[in-house]
């Protein structure tokens, strides 16, 4: 018959923890359900925010149009460097079989001097520094191995250079991925906000960016301000063609831009290039810190460090490519942090 037996009572300690964990959980689900939920933002909060991630994406896009500028740059380089190379290498090899000519008629002649066939079989730095070598050759001699010893040298020196730009543009391809990651990021940000907001709030939000455009427009007088020059006014003909494009980063036109992008495109419409980056325009000409002085197609320099572009308009208004999700518009030049101008 089987036994049984009374089932073993738990210990006082095990009760009691096991007594206070489910306290404990029914203190935290009364806390949860009477936590009052997370506020909605307001359509201006969320429009604020929306406003300063745009700036940082704005921030990390001029460095990322820097990175590609540079890319490109190196890029060239790096080819015409490895172009001189290869011509180079084809100038050495014909220098080295005029000197193998010269010892074969030594040969025919009575036999190569022993200090050709040393060339021949190894480096001649090795022996060209040694006098006793240099009195053993003919002086054309001489000349055809200091001429292959000149193409050598440049040969590594411009081999070496090759060598440091191809480091130079993996770091930059590098930092290239890390600007477009925060860029992407920033924006990803961005948009979740405007996610939390009703259709009715977007529209509102639209309209009322709309309006501030509008207003900007009609204040836009340029009969009565002159261009800074007739490039800069063929610039900003060129920038107004465009106007209602939309802002893509790292887009330079024809049918997208970027701030600096449109300024760069525009500038080279009128035939005039300058740097791609708002940070390397703010360096492209003369420096004009007083607003009063500004002329239309001047560029407007933003922020302290001169992340935003835009061409001036006249009466205190910019024209520009904004932000994502705006268009090449007008807008006044006080609804941003204006450091100077410059005249290109």
């Amino acid at each position: 018959m089987a036994s049984h037996r009374r089932p073993k009572q738990p210990s006082r300690a095990r009760v009691t923890v096991l007594t206070t964990a489910a306290a404990a959980a029914v203190v935290l689900s009364a806390n949860a359900a009477n936590a009052a939920p997370s506020e909605k933002l307001s359509k201006d909060e969320v429009k604020a925010k929306v406003d300063k991630l745009y700036e940082e994406a704005e921030q990390a896009t001029e460095k990322l149009d820097g990175a590609k500028d540079k890319q490109q740059k190196l890029q060239k380089e790096i080819s015409t460097i490895q172009d001189n190379v290869a011509r180079g290498q084809e100038e050495l090899n014909k220098l080295r079989d005029s000197l193998g000519s010269l010892a074969t008629a030594q040969y025919r002649s009575g036999g190569i001097d022993p200090s050709v066939q040393l060339f021949l079989s190894s480096d001649p730095d090795d022996y060209l520094d040694k006098a006793s070598t240099l009195d053993q050759l003919s002086s054309q001699q001489v000349e055809a191995l200091k001429k292959i010893q000149d193409k050598q040298r440049e040969l590594a020196q411009e081999r070496a250079e090759a060598s440091d730009k191809l480091k130079d543009l993996s770091a930059t391809r590098t930092e290239l991925a890390k600007q477009k990651s925060a860029v992407q990021s920033k924006l990803a940000d961005a948009q979740k906000l405007l996610n939390t907001l009703t259709a009715k709030e977007k529209a509102a939000l639209d309209a009322e960016q709309a309006q501030a455009a509008s207003r900007a427009s009609s204040r836009v007088d340029l009969g009565n301000t002159g261009s800074a020059s007739s490039r800069a006014a063929a610039a900003f003909a060129a920038a107004q063609s465009v106007i209602g494009s939309p802002y893509v980063y790292g887009a330079s036109g024809p049918s997208s831009f970027d701030c600096s992008g449109l300024t760069s495109w525009a500038y080279a419409q009128a035939g005039v290039t300058i740097p791609r980056t708002s940070e390397a325009q703010a360096n492209a000409g003369t420096r004009i810190y007083s607003q009063s002085d500004l002329k239309v197609g001047d560029l407007v320099i933003f922020y302290g460090d001169y992340h935003h572009v835009g061409l001036y308009a006249g009466n205190g208004q910019v024209l520009h490519a904004p932000h994502t999700g705006a268009v090449v518009r007008y807008e006044s030049i006080s609804n941003m942090t204006f450091e100077f101008g410059v005249r290109i």
